[in-house]
């Protein structure tokens, strides 16, 4: 009986002439899996634009690479751990952050920084908050241990992801330019070589499994089939990269994750255009009598495989011995692109290599938008609060909810992870991290799943847009953007057609903001029998973007009294997929946030103020709106801010999400309002030598002091605090 999908088989046999075995199923069917292969995604990446003029590497390889400077080279990748995670949090957030840090050590680049968006289920389940916990610990004792820092994030919380949290993690690499490594293999007769764990029998099946909804076709594997990680090995292994590599001992280079062996040396071969020929006596192994099949298609950690020349070997060897890491010499590159597997003096399998890597059939599914959702009416909206009393009610409401409070706690578990390369305050728009003494490199991830429910296309260029401000209030324009697509199962109309939209916002916000799309993921089938649900459209994306260090960063929070609150962009009246909406119960009325045509403009805009030194703070306004954006800039400095004149309701002005919005503090209101001449600019208020915001309003003044704004901050805490009874669900 075939393994295989019914269309699959009967082209695998034409193909062939034959039946596959066991193993050369195995083979087509974690390669031709979504996971692997993007069947019915990749026609949607083609939008991409993925070249410029800092692009030395985009998609296709382990990692991007992209100029920094004539020296320095950066690298980014972009992975997920979803359903791993959901089965056993700790090891998957923990091997998600392993597996995309051996993705940038394969270019030749050490991995500097990790950002870590997370998407889970909503804190007052008991189950929820034991997965948040332990994917919290899992990633940041990984990161402690093999020394990179967790320097940004994201946690949101919705109950459809229930079942299904989303563990993604974007990883960024600084390397010499002439040590930049590729994964295109360069010589027949060169070796494949090897290193890392031993192989066992863990996450076998790991591709197919993550191209299935939780509970579809197949059962949830035990625990023990969930790869566990060896950080301690991994920091072995990073030296040794490294170190081989830069003695250039090494042709090409990649990372053993998704398929395993039968994946990393299929792929190293055929970008060559070669073939392999593969031993698989000659692979370290954990158990005796593993069979081909285990060894082949385990997703064990910690592994990385190279293309040495025969007379390099002996050096190789020398270096991983030093460094203690398990290493062989399991084949050697052919001449004939045929992908041969041999065992125990037995051909296991003998496959067309271009069949095996590019034959699977490609074609973008049916789709269909969903049916109107019978509480879309625009006329439906919760009460507005009438009275200041009221008002401050509910900004303190929506400082507790779990999307909007304090992020204390999580970064509480990464803060062993700093390191001195990295520069500014923790919980800011972005992160950034030193790289030369007058050049370093800002880094955001994130994305709007509440507006993407709404409309995916508008949801992703929105998300696009925030990201792209995070670091453009640093002084840093747009250098690249990676993501990751988690959506549903791709065979139903319906989702196929949320992620071709969401495709096409990135994509065109991308472009309109002149990113280049280097590289990502993407993680489909996030659906989940157990609670009938499927996640949110959630494209997270990474933005990096290079920030000066010759003039003054600019903080996130208040910093110097009697400074002049500048408002930069127009808040307009449209309240669908807020967080003020959501926390009312009433995700689904509303108009969804418009985008300015001229958003493009406004980055420009705000990356040159924020560059120019005359600005000492800039924040982004995202979610929660301006009020909940100005009430978590108080520190011992506070503001007076008058935001009367603007049109609306008092929850309307406070709680809108409209993008492409900044709130900046100056010395020098006359010098900066000129250089924002021809966008949206407003002075509000002036910033006061005392822990409180004043906000006055329609409904009168809203006073909110540092420590109230904290109390209400504090849900996440508290909610963490309680803990778990069960410690392995």
């Amino acid at each position: 009986m075939s393994m295989l999908p019914a269309e699959d088989h009967k082209l695998i046999v034409e193909k062939l002439g034959r039946e596959p075995n066991t193993l050369e199923q195995g083979c087509f069917l974690n390669l031709w899996s979504e996971h692997c292969s993007y069947r019915s995604s990749g026609v949607l990446l083609r939008n991409f634009k993925t070249d410029g003029k800092n692009v030395i590497i985009g998609p296709g390889d382990d990692a991007a690479v992209i100029k920094f400077d004539d020296e320095y080279v950066l690298s980014v990748a972009m992975e997920s751990h979803n359903h791993p995670s959901y089965v056993e949090p700790y090891s998957g957030a923990a091997t998600g952050v392993g597996g995309i840090v051996r993705d940038v050590i394969s270019m030749g680049t050490r991995a500097v920084a990790v950002l870590a968006p997370f998407y889970v289920g909503p804190l007052d389940a008991e189950k929820n908050r034991w997965l948040f916990d332990n994917i919290l610990q899992g990633s940041a004792d990984y990161s402690k241990t093999i020394q990179v820092a967790a320097i940004r994030g994201e946690s949101y919380f919705d109950e459809r992801y229930n079942g299904n949290p989303l563990v993604n993690v974007v990883c960024v690499g600084l390397g010499k330019k002439e040590h930049v490594m590729t994964s295109i293999s360069k010589a027949a007769g060169n070796r494949i070589f090897l290193f890392g764990s031993k192989t066992g029998k863990d996450g076998l099946g790991g591709a197919s499994f993550a191209s299935n909804a939780m509970g579809e076709d197949e059962e949830v594997p035990e625990k023990s089939a969930i790869p566990a990680g060896d950080a301690e090995l991994e920091r072995r292994l990073i030296d040794a990269t490294i170190e081989i590599i830069e003695k250039g001992l090494v042709e090409s280079c990649r990372d053993l994750g998704a398929a395993g062996l039968a994946g990393a040396a299929s792929e190293l071969a055929d970008k060559g255009n070669f073939g392999a020929h593969v031993l698989l006596d000659a692979v370290p192994v954990k158990y005796e009598k593993m069979t081909a099949y285990e060894v082949m298609l385990a997703e064990t950690q910690e592994r990385m495989l190279a293309e040495i020349k025969p007379e390099n070997l002996s050096k190789v060897m020398e270096i991983m011995k030093k460094h203690n890491v398990p290493a062989a010499d399991i084949g050697y590159l052919t001449k004939e692109q045929e992908y041969v597997v041999e065992y125990q003096g037995k051909v296991e399998a003998k496959l067309p290599i271009r069949f095996l890597i590019q034959g699977v059939p490609k074609v973008e599914m049916p789709s269909k938008a969903p049916a109107p959702r019978t509480k879309d009416l625009v006329t439906q909206k919760p009460k507005s609060p009438e009275t200041a009393a009221e008002v401050k009610k509910s900004v303190l409401k929506m400082l507790s909810s779990y999307n909007l409070a304090s992020r204390k706690c999580v970064w509480e578990k990464y803060k062993e992870t700093t390191l001195p390369t990295v520069v500014g305050e923790s919980g800011g728009d972005a992160g950034i991290m030193k790289v030369t003494d007058k050049k370093g490199v800002a880094m955001t991830c994130g994305c709007e799943p509440a507006i993407g429910l709404l409309d995916p296309y508008a949801g992703a260029v929105i998300t696009v847009i925030e990201n792209a401000m995070n670091v453009a209030v640093k002084g840093a324009a747009g250098l690249c953007l990676v993501d990751n697509l988690n959506f549903g199962n791709p065979k139903k109309p319906d989702q196929y057609w949320i992620l071709k939209q969401s495709v096409l916002g990135l994509a065109d916000a991308a472009k309109k903001l002149n990113i280049p799309v280097v590289g990502g993921n993407v993680s489909l089938y996030n659906e989940s029998d157990e609670f009938d649900t499927a996640i949110l459209p959630t494209p997270s994306i990474g933005i990096l973007g290079i920030v000066s260090f010759e003039k003054p960063i600019p903080t996130s929070f208040f910093k110097n009294e009697d400074e002049t609150v500048i408002l930069v962009g127009t808040t307009k009246v449209e309240m669908g997929g807020s967080e003020y909406y959501r926390v009312s119960g009433m995700e689904t009325a509303g108009i969804v946030p418009s985008v300015p045509a001229d958003y493009d403009k406004i980055v420009e805009k705000v990356v040159e103020v924020c560059a120019s030194g005359n600005v000492t703070t800039a924040h982004d306004i995202s979610k929660g709106g301006l009020g909940i954006a100005l009430a978590k800039m108080v520190t011992a400095i506070g503001a007076d801010v008058d935001l009367s004149k603007i049109s609306g309701m008092s929850d309307e002005v406070l709680f809108a999400e409209s993008p492409a919005r900044v709130i900046l503090t100056t010395k020098s209101p006359e010098k900066v309002m000129e250089m924002l001449k021809g966008i949206p600019a407003i002075e509000i208020g002036k910033t006061k030598k005392a822990s409180e915001l004043n906000m006055k309003l329609a409904a009168g003044s809203v006073v909110l002091t540092k420590e109230e704004i904290d109390e209400a901050s504090s849900s996440i805490e508290k909610a963490m605090k309680l803990g778990y009874k069960n410690q392995t669900y």
